[in-house]
């Protein structure tokens, strides 16, 4: 499996590309900015983009949906709670923050909506839908072989996303990551929504 980092925007929000090294075909998880350079890495990896996953809607995880979408033809994927984001600049925050544009972001529309216990794939790359509600409604992560993308559920140093926006809460966070998160193997690798990576193992309390 192929894991390319690609930090992007004001937010330093991590995009991923997670390609099949057989096929060559790709998931780029939360392409949140800068789309020319998440294009280029998929270019340099002579990968495909197969589908388009959003841990949760917030503006920084979503705001190159479209132009990823227009150069690929991808599917764009997230959770069926966070669905609304992707097409209301206030859900996504973006106009709430002054995002690009006096409307602020809107991403092309979910063509697929995920659930506990989907699975995205690309090639032999399997990823599995974990739902980890607490930054939103809809956050979810993603849990394949010795790895988790959690998004903004949980980062390296023992943070946790933000609980401070609509529809956020602390204990469904907390619950996420006890119940769901620290579930997996100690060694398993975490690739966060903004930071470095880390493991279960070093984050779990």
């Amino acid at each position: 499996m192929i894991v390319t980092t690609v930090p992007v925007g004001a937010l330093d929000a991590n995009c991923y590309i997670v390609g099949c090294e057989m096929s060559r075909k790709a998931l780029v998880i939360d392409p949140g900015a800068e789309p020319e350079r998440i294009l280029a890495a998929l270019r340099a990896e002579h990968l495909e983009c197969e589908a388009i996953v959003n841990t949760h809607g917030h503006v920084d995880h979503i705001a190159a949906n479209g132009a990823v979408k227009a150069a690929t033809r991808a599917a764009i994927a997230i959770h069926a709670y966070d669905a609304r984001a992707l097409v209301d600049p206030a859900a996504n925050l973006s106009s709430l923050a002054g995002g690009p544009g006096s409307q602020g972001v809107e991403s092309p529309p979910a063509t697929r909506l995920l659930a506990e216990g989907d699975e995205v794939t690309a090639g032999s790359v399997r990823l599995r839908v974990v739902h980890t509600p607490g930054h939103t409604p809809g956050s979810i992560s993603l849990v394949g072989d010795g790895v988790v993308f959690s998004g903004d559920t949980l980062f390296a140093g023992g943070g946790v996303g933000r609980t401070d926006f609509p529809g956020g809460s602390y204990e469904s966070l907390v619950r996420s990551i006890e119940d769901k998160l620290f579930s997996l193997p100690d060694e398993t690798v975490v690739y966060p929504g903004h930071g470095p990576s880390t493991t279960i193992g070093t984050e779990r309390w």
